[in-house]
């Protein structure tokens, strides 16, 4: 068996999973998180029409004005939280559904979703 089979096809069930449950409307978009070794990116995606109302990554140059530092922290995944909140305000966006990917809970995920809340967003 190649190395890194089973936790591809347990990432795999895991994100099919989720994405069964998680729908995005106008009136509430799905919040897509992207996470890889050095960067994290965000999604606001209307699934009924099939755009994407907005985004932000740890690469754009929103994020390294305020952030100077690389983008696979916990405390960038903190820092790109509140700007997610403060688009989500411009977007007129108030409510989300969090669709978290293949991803746990926990790390730069969690700090991502817990910014995000303290600036308005709720989820």
């Amino acid at each position: 068996m190649r190395p890194g089979t089973k936790q591809n096809a347990a990432r795999r069930k895991r994100s099919i999973r989720i994405r069964k449950k998680v729908r995005g409307t106008a009136a509430r978009p799905r919040m897509s998180v992207y996470r890889s070794l050095r960067n994290l990116s965000v999604q606001f995606i209307d699934d009924e029409t099939g755009r994407t109302l907005g985004a932000l990554s740890t690469l754009s140059p929103v994020f390294k004005k305020k952030y100077q530092k690389g983008g696979g922290t916990v405390e960038a995944a903190a820092a790109l939280g509140e700007l997610v909140g403060a688009t989500a305000a411009e977007l007129l966006i108030e409510e989300v559904v969090f669709d978290r990917g293949c991803y746990h809970y926990h790390g730069r995920i969690r700090a991502l979703a817990e910014a995000s809340r303290k600036n308005g967003l709720i989820f």
